[in-house]
């Protein structure tokens, strides 16, 4: 195990910047993730980490030595590639042996590794068996039991699943979760996918453009997102924005106007900002909630009824589409003036058709005010989930 340090690690290809000053701390036995859209960095920053790039600036640490001049052999890093590169005309237990039999290890030592990594990836029943005759699951197992019979300080996953179908890629996911908690070793795992990156991680570390856009635990990315890019990539559907202007600035408390809405007070400092400047309110889809007509009172603060709008429609927004998935329907409703239409995520049975008009609530606490810049102003008070106070 090992801890791994990055201090304005930067990495170009020609004029091309990929990685951008980056500072992260990976602590020992943590697991990390790095998240993002394809062309953010992150497989580059892993393979810096690796020692398979070389940085263009900046050092890499592990355990507080610098490693950049090391190769990955001395580094003590094992990897897991997206591809699993197995060798098809080995058997399992040669294929796990391989790397040990190129380190000259002893064939006890050999012996003992591929036999104690078998049994941590339950694969002591496949070893005389060939890739071809193992199903997607079994092999990505061997790939990661060919890196950790080494016994490396930190394992790296460069998109390990994205090979493998829907079914697959769940049960692979519990079965990386466990062995991080077998080994407690220090991971780094990339991944396009939120949902990955939500289940796996202690922590996250979300990448756009070569830069941190923000570091913290999944609780802390989904409910309180630094910027308007964390907002809408992490959750899944993503954050409703919605364009808003200032009506009244304070330390504690913000007067928006929305249109559809109207007025909206929220707990957020707005202090340096002013006046009729323009801000984007965030709103997950689960916290957009159906309002019935007739039950509808003055309080409400309901998208749909805004009679100051510049818009005419004020008696509800017509339902573009909706999303049946089962336990749950995602309700799109948006008139031609909106760039993207409101999403929610309501309960089942939906009583809503297609063209059909609604009102949908918001819950002021439960927003997110981002400056024009895409960033967050600080929320001044949070209902905190009854999960994050265990």
């Amino acid at each position: 195990m090992a801890s791994v340090t990055l201090q304005n690690v930067k990495k170009s290809f020609g004029q091309v910047d990929i990685i951008r000053s980056v500072d992260l701390l990976i602590a020992d036995g943590e697991f990390v993730v790095f998240v993002g859209p394809s062309g953010c960095g992150k497989s580059t920053l892993l393979r810096l980490i690796a020692g398979l790039e070389d940085a263009s600036g900046g050092d890499i640490l592990i355990d507080d030595h610098v490693v950049n001049a090391l190769t990955p052999k001395e580094r003590g890093i094992g990897m897991v590639f997206q591809s699993y590169a197995l060798y098809p005309h080995m058997t399992v237990y040669e294929n796990i042996a391989f790397g040990l039999e190129l380190n000259k290890e002893s064939k006890e030592t050999i012996e003992e590794r591929v036999m104690n990594t078998a049994r941590i990836l339950q694969l002591e029943k496949l070893l005389k068996r060939k890739p071809k005759q193992l199903s997607g699951g079994q092999r990505q197992r061997v790939a990661m039991g060919r890196a950790m019979a080494r016994e490396p300080s930190i394992l790296l996953f460069d998109e390990p699943l994205s090979n493998l179908d829907a079914a697959l890629r769940v049960q692979m996911r519990a079965e990386i979760k466990k062995l991080h908690a077998r080994l407690g070793s220090t991971m780094v795992y990339v991944t396009h996918d939120q949902v990955e990156a939500m289940t796996l991680a202690d922590k996250i570390v979300v990448l756009n453009g070569g830069r941190v856009e923000q570091v913290g635990t999944p609780f802390e990315l989904y409910e309180t997102p630094a910027t308007t890019f964390v907002a809408t990539f992490i959750g899944s559907p993503k954050m409703n924005l919605l364009t808003a202007k200032i009506v009244e600035t304070g330390k504690h408390q913000t007067t928006l106007h929305l249109p559809h809405a109207g007025d909206l007070t929220v707990n957020v400092d707005s202090s340096e900002l002013q006046k009729g400047d323009q801000v984007q309110l965030g709103i997950r889809p689960e916290h957009l909630n159906y309002v019935s007509r007739d039950k509808m009172t003055s309080s409400d603060k309901t998208i749909g009824t805004d009679k100051n709008s510049d818009t005419s429609n004020h008696s509800g927004l017509p339902v573009r589409n909706i999303e049946y998935l089962g336990n749950e329907s995602f309700v799109y409703a948006g008139d031609d003036s909106m760039e993207e239409p409101y999403l929610a995520r309501l309960s089942v049975p939906c009583r809503f058709v297609e063209g059909e008009t609604v009102l949908l609530d918001i819950d002021p606490v439960h927003t997110h005010v981002f400056d024009s810049k895409g960033r967050a102003l600080v929320r001044t008070q949070v209902d905190q989930p009854l999960a994050a106070q265990n």
